[in-house]
């Protein structure tokens, strides 16, 4: 039997791997510089857990969890996104004890069921910050600048911040009350889970992609309107910091995030994109009541989570070369039994000094060594043959220009890296 990879997943081979590799680095560099610490939480969680911290009225809890109960009856769920599990870390570990603000960050595989397409898997990767302990409008200044500056340090051009306020409870309580008015005379207009919302959460209504219900949610009020004097001043703070850190923004009130737990400021990364996902690439917002629902005090939160496969999807459309396959520095050719054996020694002596080395362990001739070297754009060719090491010698070809050297071996270490 053949076996294939399921629907909505990837293998990441080597030549795409590294690729990865270089975004993650570029990430964890920017996180370290901003004074965020990796956290690393298990892909699996208390199905509980997200229903409280994602939210009932979500797509992500009503259609799209991957849950399952382990053999004790218990109710388990792969991660369909990172906050909820960080900050039930923070929570259990009891780090709020700790001096604030707490900063972290996060990378790894998340989980949902939906139609795969393209930027969007089953099991899709993110990178995400949360920093917690502060209401402080300037923090979520600083957050949203920590993902424009992995963006544009990775090369991704015309990338925007999509802001909105979602309020504080009384701005919400207030808000909703004028949505339901808005939206019960359309009441059999809307699209089935809209309906379910009206009285829950109407908010969630904006967010719907049914075609009549967003024709319907374009006449809506603006959260802007409702807001108290508090959500409007922390609101004012964050577009002034953000203007002074020359981060572009638009206002976007129809923007709520597909999850509950937002309060005060909402925001979307987006990118031009020939893609469906209407160029976004990550996104996030504050979360001021997050972490007493998850059982921890009342303490504020804000983070943001960014799509990996959409960066690296829009860093190829718009033709930004990332690093793939890594260059062999030198790739050692032995000759003869003597040589051969202290090919070992050598090969091990490149390695400990930095050096990528490769050799031959196919029984290949002189020739198809060199076009194997070639095929792993080695920098280097280094040709070792029982004479040679019997005199202390080895002969050196440059790949790039063709030029041949003979060094004394005890030197080829020393060489090769003043010469990479």
């Amino acid at each position: 039997m053949a076996y294939k990879i399921p629907r909505g997943t990837q293998d990441l081979l080597p030549g795409v791997s590294e690729k990865w590799q270089w975004v993650e680095a570029k990430f964890r560099e920017w996180c370290r510089l901003y004074g965020y610490r990796e956290v690393r939480t298990p892909v699996f969680e208390h199905t509980e857990l997200f229903r409280r911290g994602v939210g009932e009225t979500t797509d992500i809890v009503e259609k799209e969890m991957y849950s399952f109960q382990d053999r004790k009856g218990r109710d388990l769920t792969l991660r369909p996104e990172g906050t909820a599990g960080v900050v039930r870390a923070f929570v259990e570990n009891k780090w709020y004890a700790e001096p604030q603000p707490t900063k972290w960050y996060y990378m790894g595989p998340m989980f949902r069921y939906e139609r795969p397409q393209a930027g969007r898997n089953r099991q899709f990767h993110q990178f995400g910050v949360e920093a917690f302990g502060s209401v402080d409008p300037y923090l979520d200044a600083e957050v949203i600048a920590l993902g424009m500056r992995f963006f544009r340090e990775a090369g991704l051009r015309g990338v925007t911040v999509q802001l909105n306020s979602v309020g504080d409870p009384e701005s919400r309580a207030r808000y909703f009350e004028k949505l339901i008015e808005y939206f019960e005379p359309y009441k059999d207009e809307l699209a089935e889970e809209a309906r379910g919302r009206l009285y829950k959460n109407p908010m969630r209504i904006l967010d719907s992609k049914d075609p009549r219900t967003k024709e319907i949610s374009a006449g809506a009020p603006s959260i802007l309107d409702f807001l108290s004097e508090e959500a409007k001043r922390h609101f004012d703070r964050v577009k002034d910091a953000l203007t002074l850190l020359d981060i572009p923004f638009e206002l976007n009130d129809r923007l709520v995030r597909g999850l509950d737990y937002y309060t005060f400021t909402a925001f979307e990364y987006t990118v031009e994109s020939k893609g469906s996902q209407a160029g976004s690439i990550g996104g996030g917002g504050r979360y001021n009541r997050l972490v007493a629902e998850i059982g921890g005090p009342d303490m504020p939160g804000i983070g943001f989570g960014i799509g990996v496969e959409r960066v690296l999807l829009a860093l190829e459309e718009q033709g930004v070369g990332v690093p793939g396959d890594a260059a062999v520095d030198c790739w050692l050719v032995t000759l003869g039994e003597e040589a051969d054996r202290a090919g070992v020694r050598i090969l091990e002596d490149l390695r400990a000094a930095g050096l990528m080395a490769e050799r031959d362990y196919m029984g290949r001739k002189l020739k198809a060594q060199f076009k194997q070297a070639e095929r792993l754009g080695a920098r280097f060719v280094a040709i070792l043959g029982d004479e040679e090491w019997k005199n202390g010698q080895i002969n050196v070809k440059n790949q790039t220009d063709g030029r041949q050297e003979t060094i004394s071996l005890d030197r080829l270490v020393e060489w090769l890296k003043e010469q990479v």
